[in-house]
Formats: structure tokens, C-alpha cells, sequence
């Protein structure tokens, strides 16, 4: 597990980035796994049927994708102590080409009392943000 040293993060400091690539394979796994197999995330044509332009990628896969990024900087999930998003835009899944969701972390808020970090997590997919107000805090 890394070892932080709260006093030497700055509000604003990225710590790191990722881009998580998603096929429909990974969208067939997530749904057997979560137990979530609406159409919307492997039929096109029901996707185009209710109004979509495609198949979507599950909204909690992309969720979990993006906290990962700081859970691989703290070293330990049980470390997240608070974890919540927005959902801006849905991330469509090509059939050949896939979809690639770029996340990006940075330090957020400091709380030295309570020795926690919020960490600020971007997400986007197709240069559109695809997560609002994602943010994990972090007991250090």
C-alpha cells in the first residue's frame, strides 16, 4: 500500500490519469456481474427503438471505472470513505471500435482534522464529460 503524506498534497495537484476502454464484451461481463441486462446495453436496435443512438455503457460501470483511478493512488478501496457522482452523458459503445472513457484525478479539499482528502475525478468519453460532481473522499 502507498503511504501518503497528507502534508504534502496540494488542493488542485493531479494524481494521475487512466482511460478505461470498454467493448461490448465488457458490457456483457458488467451485466452478469451487476445482474443489470436491460437491452439498452447490448441491443442496438432496441437502444435506436427507445430513442438512443446506440448501446450504452451501464452507468455504475462507468461510475466504478472512474473511482479506480483513486483507489490506485490510495492502494486500499477501504480507504474511500464517500464516493458520488452526476451522471452527465451516457458513454456509447461502438461494436468494433469500443468506447474510451479518460479519467483524471485531482486533490480537491484537504481536511487535516479528520486526516481525509476529497479527490475531484473528471470523466469523459468522446471529449464530452460523461460524469458531473464525481468525487471520492479518501481517509488517509
Amino acid at each position: 500500500m502507498t503511504h501518503i503524506n497528507i502534508a504534502s498534497l496540494e488542493v488542485g495537484q493531479e494524481i494521475g490519469s487512466h482511460t478505461f476502454h470498454f467493448t461490448r464484451d465488457s458490457l456483457v461481463r458488467y451485466a452478469g456481474a451487476s445482474g443489470d441486462f436491460n437491452p439498452i446495453h447490448y441491443r442496438d436496435d432496441f437502444a435506436k427503438s427507445v430513442g438512443l443512438d446506440g448501446v450504452l455503457a451501464h452507468g455504475m460501470l462507468t461510475m466504478g471505472a472512474a473511482v479506480q483511478l483513486a483507489v490506485n493512488w490510495v492502494g486500499d478501496a477501504g480507504k474511500v470513505i464517500d464516493y458520488g457522482v452526476r451522471f452527465t452523458k451516457p458513454v456509447f459503445v461502438d461494436a468494433n471500435t469500443g468506447a474510451d472513457v479518460l479519467v483524471i484525478g485531482k486533490v480537491g479539499a484537504i481536511d487535516l482534522e479528520n486526516n481525509t482528502v476529497r479527490i475531484d475525478l473528471s470523466a469523459s468519453s468522446a471529449e464530452l464529460a460523461v460524469l458531473g460532481k464525481a468525487q471520492a473522499v479518501i481517509k488517509l
